[in-house]
C-alpha cells in the first residue's frame, strides 16, 4: 500500500502560508495571569488555545493524597502542580471531586455545586484553580450529565412521589411489562453487566415501577426530555464557570438522549457503539436530539469572557457521526477513542488518522487525540497484549499478561506519534512516566462496579487507576505520608518514580518533556499534516517542519534526512530505526 498526499483534508492553518503560532510556557504564564478571565478577542474556533493544547488528566482520588488517609485529594493536587509545568502541559482536566457516596469512583454525583470531603472543600477548589492559573494552567473540571447519584435529593424525592409525578419525571421511571409488572420495560443491559432497569417498592410498600441505570444501580438516568433537568445543568455549569473555570469535560456526552420509544435492543451493550451498514444506530446511544443540548450548553459559554470550553466523552462511530458533536455551535473538542482503539499497524494508524482528520475538518474543528484514560488498559501495557481475540475489560491475576519490555517501546512511540499530529492531544496521569496497568492486583481489592456486575468475569478499571508514585523510597512512593493507598500499588511501582526518572537521559519522563517541548516550539498542533509515501509497515508524514516516522515492521528503516531531534527508542548500530520506534527529523 502507498499511501499519496493529502495536502487537503489534512490543512490545519487557518490562512494558508500562516505559520503556526509558537507559544512558550512563560508567555502562558504571563497571559494567565495577567488576565484572570482568561479573555481573548478571538472568535475563530480554528484559533482557540483549545486547537492546539495539550490537557492532562488527573483522577483526583490517585494522583496526590495531601492528609495519609490513601486517598488522593485536592490540596495534593494543588502541592503537585509545579510538575505539571515541568512537564510542559497546557491545562488540566480533573475527574469527579463531588460529593457522592462513590458508587462508581465519583461519577455517581450527589451534589453538583460542591466538593467531596474525601478531597476537601470548595475552598480548596478555588485555590487549585487559582494556583493553576497562576502558572498557566487552564482547568477543565468533569460533569455528569447523563445521571446522577441514587442518594441526590432529585431521586429520593422521585422515590418517595408517586407515579406520574414531576419528581418522577426527572428521571426515566417506566411500569414493568406482564400483568404485575415484574418484569423490566425493555431489554437493555448495563454497561457494567445486568440488566438496565431496578424495580423500587413504593412508599405504601408494594412492588412499583422500574428506573433506567445505564451504569450502575445507584446511577438513575436523567430524562433529558424533561425542562426542569436542562434549566437544572445550565445553573450548574454557571456555577463553577462563575468560579473560574475554563471549561468541562461531559461524561457519556453521547447517551443524554433516549430513543422516544425506548425500543428493546438485543445486541450486546456497548458503550462504543455507532451506525454500521448492517444495524441502525442502538436507542440509548447518540441520538440526534442530544445536539439540541450542546447548541444551547455552547451558547452560555460564549457568553462568558475568554475562551471556556466543551468536551465530549462521546463513544461515537464512525468518524463522521462524531465530527457532529463539534460543529461550530456546539462543543469544541470530542475524544477520538477510535484512534485509541486502533491497532498497532501502519495501515490502521494511517487510516483512523486520515478519517479522523477528514471528519473534523469538514466541520471546521481540530482533531483531539487520546491514548490511555481512566476506563481503559494504560497504553503501556495494552500495546503488549494478544488483542487478536479481542480487548479486555482490565487485566488480572491468572489473565494473558503483556509483555511489559514490548508494551513499553510502542506507547513510547506510539505516543511520539500522537504529539505530532495536528491537533490537541490527551494525558494520562502517570503515562509520562510509562507506568503500565497494575496487572496482578488481588481481586479482593478491586472496587470497579463492572467487577461485581459482571459476575467476576470482567476485572474492569481498577488496573489503571492505582495511584501513581513520586518518589522511589517514600511511603506509598510518596503519593502520601502514610503507606495508605486506596488501591495497592504494584511492588515494582519504584522503578516508575518520578524522582528516578527526571534528569535521566532516555527515560519516559523526558522523552515527554522533549516531545513536549518541541511541539510547542515548532507548532505542532497547528501545523498541517501531508503524508509521506511508504509501504505498509511504515508510517511518515511531514509537519511544521519535522519529518515524523514510524517502523511498525521487524526490519530496521533509515531515518528520514535532516537532523535526529526526538526518538522514542534507541536507533540500531547503522543509525536505522527499529521496531516499533519512532523518531521525528529536523530538516536540514
Amino acid at each position: 500500500m502507498n499511501r499519496p498526499r493529502h495536502p487537503g483534508h489534512t490543512e490545519r492553518n487557518p490562512t494558508p502560508g500562516t505559520p503556526p503560532r509558537q507559544r512558550t510556557l512563560d508567555t502562558r504564564e504571563k497571559a494567565l495571569n495577567s488576565n484572570p478571565t482568561h479573555q481573548d478577542t478571538s472568535a475563530d474556533p480554528t484559533t482557540g488555545w483549545w486547537t492546539e493544547a495539550v490537557i492532562y488528566q488527573i483522577y483526583p482520588r490517585s494522583f496526590a493524597d495531601s492528609d495519609g488517609d490513601g486517598v488522593g485529594d485536592l490540596p495534593g493536587i494543588t502541592a503537585r502542580l509545579d510538575h505539571l509545568t515541568e512537564l510542559g502541559v497546557d491545562a488540566v482536566w480533573l475527574s469527579p471531586f463531588y460529593p457522592s457516596p462513590q458508587a462508581d469512583a465519583g461519577y455517581d454525583v450527589a451534589d453538583y455545586r460542591d466538593v467531596d470531603p474525601l478531597f476537601g472543600t470548595l475552598a480548596d477548589a478555588d485555590k487549585l484553580i487559582t494556583e493553576s492559573r497562576a502558572r498557566g494552567l487552564r482547568v477543565i473540571v468533569d460533569l455528569v450529565p447523563n445521571h446522577t447519584s441514587s442518594a441526590h435529593r432529585w431521586f429520593a424525592a422521585a422515590l418517595a412521589a408517586a407515579p406520574g409525578s414531576p419528581e418522577r419525571d426527572r428521571y426515566v421511571f417506566r411500569d414493568g411489562k406482564g400483568p404485575d409488572g415484574a418484569q423490566p420495560p425493555n431489554d437493555w443491559q448495563s454497561v457494567f453487566g445486568g440488566p438496565a432497569w431496578t424495580r423500587i417498592t413504593e412508599a405504601d410498600g408494594r412492588p412499583g415501577q422500574w428506573y433506567l441505570h445505564l451504569f450502575d444501580t445507584g446511577q438513575p438516568d436523567l430524562n433529558w426530555d424533561n425542562p426542569q433537568v436542562r434549566a437544572e445543568f445550565l445553573d450548574v455549569l454557571r456555577f463553577w464557570l462563575d468560579r473560574g473555570v475554563d471549561g468541562f469535560r461531559v461524561d457519556v456526552a453521547h447517551g443524554l438522549i433516549k430513543q422516544a420509544d425506548l425500543a428493546d435492543w438485543e445486541e450486546p451493550q456497548e458503550i462504543l457503539s455507532g451506525q454500521t451498514v448492517d444495524k441502525p444506530r442502538p436507542p440509548m446511544w447518540d441520538q440526534d436530539g442530544v445536539h439540541e443540548v450542546y447548541r444551547e450548553w455552547r451558547a452560555l459559554l460564549d457568553s462568558y469572557p475568554g475562551e471556556r470550553v466543551l468536551v465530549a466523552e462521546a463513544w461515537v462511530e464512525p468518524a463522521e457521526r462524531l465530527a457532529r458533536y463539534v460543529r461550530p455551535d456546539e462543543m469544541h473538542q470530542a475524544f477520538n477513542f477510535e484512534f485509541l482503539l486502533a491497532s498497532w499497524t501502519a495501515p490502521a494508524q494511517y487510516a483512523v488518522i486520515t478519517r479522523s482528520l477528514e471528519a473534523t475538518d469538514a466541520v471546521g474543528a481540530p482533531t483531539t487525540w487520546v491514548l490511555s484514560n481512566h476506563d481503559v488498559v494504560r497504553h503501556a501495557s495494552r500495546l503488549g497484549l494478544d488483542t487478536s481475540a479481542g480487548r479486555p475489560n482490565g487485566v488480572g491475576i491468572g489473565d494473558p499478561q503483556p509483555d511489559a519490555a514490548l508494551g513499553l517501546r510502542r506507547a513510547r512511540a506510539a505516543t511520539l506519534l500522537m504529539l505530532a499530529l495536528p491537533g490537541s492531544a490527551y494525558l494520562f496521569q502517570g503515562e509520562e512516566l510509562g507506568l503500565p496497568e497494575h496487572t496482578t492486583m488481588p481481586d479482593e481489592a478491586r472496587q470497579d462496579p463492572t467487577w461485581l456486575r459482571s459476575g467476576q468475569t470482567q476485572r474492569g478499571r481498577d488496573g489503571c487507576r492505582v495511584p501513581i508514585p513520586w518518589e522511589a523510597d517514600a511511603p506509598s512512593y510518596g503519593f502520601g505520608p502514610t503507606d495508605a493507598s486506596w488501591l495497592p500499588q504494584p511492588p515494582m511501582w519504584a522503578e516508575y518514580a518520578l524522582d528516578r526518572q527526571r534528569g535521566t537521559p532516555g527515560s519516559t519522563y523526558e522523552l515527554y518533556r522533549t516531545a513536549l517541548r518541541l511541539r510547542r516550539e515548532h507548532g505542532l498542533g497547528r501545523g498541517t499534516l501531508r503524508w509521506r509515501e511508504t509501504g505498509d509497515e511504515v508510517l511518515a508524514f511531514d509537519n511544521a517542519g519535522l519529518t515524523v516516522l514510524t517502523n511498525f515492521g521487524p526490519t530496521p528503516v533509515p531515518p528520514p534526512a535532516g537532523e535526529l531531534v526526538a526518538t522514542s527508542g534507541p536507533l540500531d548500530a547503522d543509525s536505522r530505526v527499529p521496531a516499533d520506534v519512532t523518531v521525528w527529523v529536523r530538516a536540514s
